[in-house]
């Protein structure tokens, strides 16, 4: 479903980064679109379905290296949720652009509210990829289903993908995801993608949450039909995301980058292509370069391997060297059998 003519479904994800203004989420749409993107993804969630509003224990950030702490889940959750009364303005603006808006659910009802405004697919966090119960609700829509692999064991992909086909979804691609923010280059290994696809027989793609563009680039050449990466309007502008949020001029290069690594990977290719056959002329070849009368032999200082490619190829040498010239030949005529005895 994702990837036309080889080339990746690329995905942005505003997640919290709206700020809590509908007038800007719908600015991000628009920017996401000029950017090149195929389509803008939000969350379906509310505080209240995400956790309890407790600020002690396991219930509070307390690490220091995290980007949210001092704040309990559910003040974070509810700082970053997207109002529900907003998802059918940003879907109908992605509508508008030609570009595809989608959610990701996060417990039951977000998913029977999605259901009420038609969305196209479903989009499984890593945080929910071991809720069964919420993957089995989504397959039994029936609509695709990308689901990310943050911080699963080879086991419990199992579990997903059985629960996702078993319950109806015959459309599923998972994404490669490290799930820590930001996440490093040397931890996403990407060689996981072609083994991924191999391993469950279906589309594998990337969420990517590390900064730059290089990861998300690579993963193409390994064979990622879906990019997902989180987007804001400027990361000056702070949000719970923002430090790890690509701006509108890098989402457009990545998507640039992206679309000519796929371009270029191609098939396996030994002969001249049509692109080449203009350079063809500049390879070296074979050259008179002295006056030569009939008779005259050719040796190294008459005949030299140079540039333009007009003569006879340079393998061709040591069988013309101490033969004879048929003819007077010119400085600068390109050697052809015809011209040696």
């Amino acid at each position: 479903m994702w990837s036309k003519d080889g080339q990746p479904f690329i995905i942005a994800e505003m997640s919290g980064n709206h700020n809590q203004s509908l007038e800007r989420a719908l600015a991000i749409v628009d920017a996401a679109a000029a950017a090149g993107v195929d389509a803008v993804k939000i969350q379906t969630y509310t505080a209240d379905t995400m956790t309890l509003d407790i600020d002690t224990g396991e219930f509070f950030i307390a690490d220091q290296n995290s980007l949210w702490k001092g704040e309990s889940l559910y003040q974070l959750y509810e700082k970053a949720h997207t109002p529900w009364e907003w998802h059918k303005p940003i879907f109908d603006r992605c509508k508008e652009h030609g570009i595809m808006g989608f959610s990701t659910p996060f417990d039951d009802t977000s998913i029977d509210f999605l259901e009420e405004l038609g969305v196209p697919c479903y989009k499984i966090a890593s945080f929910e990829n071991i809720d069964l119960p919420l993957i089995r609700k989504a397959a039994h829509t029936g609509k695709p289903i990308i689901a990310s692999t943050g911080m699963t064991t080879i086991s419990e992909l199992g579990d997903l993908v059985q629960t996702a086909r078993d319950n109806g979804c015959t459309d599923l691609t998972l994404l490669k995801c490290t799930s820590s923010y930001p996440s490093s280059p040397e931890g996403t290994n990407l060689r996981t993608i072609p083994h991924m696809r191999e391993l469950f027989g279906c589309d594998v793609g990337l969420s990517d949450h590390t900064l730059g563009i290089g990861v998300a680039v690579a993963s193409v050449a390994l064979g990622a039909s879906v990019i997902e990466k989180h987007f804001t309007l400027s990361r000056a502008d702070g949000g719970v995301d923002a430090t790890f949020s690509m701006e509108p001029d890098e989402m457009a290069q990545l998507v640039r980058e992206c679309r000519s690594a796929a371009l270029a990977m191609g098939g396996v290719r030994y002969e001249v292509t049509e692109e080449e056959k203009k350079s063809l002329q500049f390879r070296r070849s074979l050259y008179v370069v002295k006056d030569m009368k009939k008779g005259d032999p050719f040796t190294t200082e008459n005949v030299r391997r140079i540039r333009p490619g007009w003569g006879l190829p340079p393998k061709y040498c040591s069988v013309v060297l101490g033969k004879t010239a048929r003819r007077e030949i010119a400085r600068g005529t390109a050697l052809q059998w015809d011209l040696i005895e």
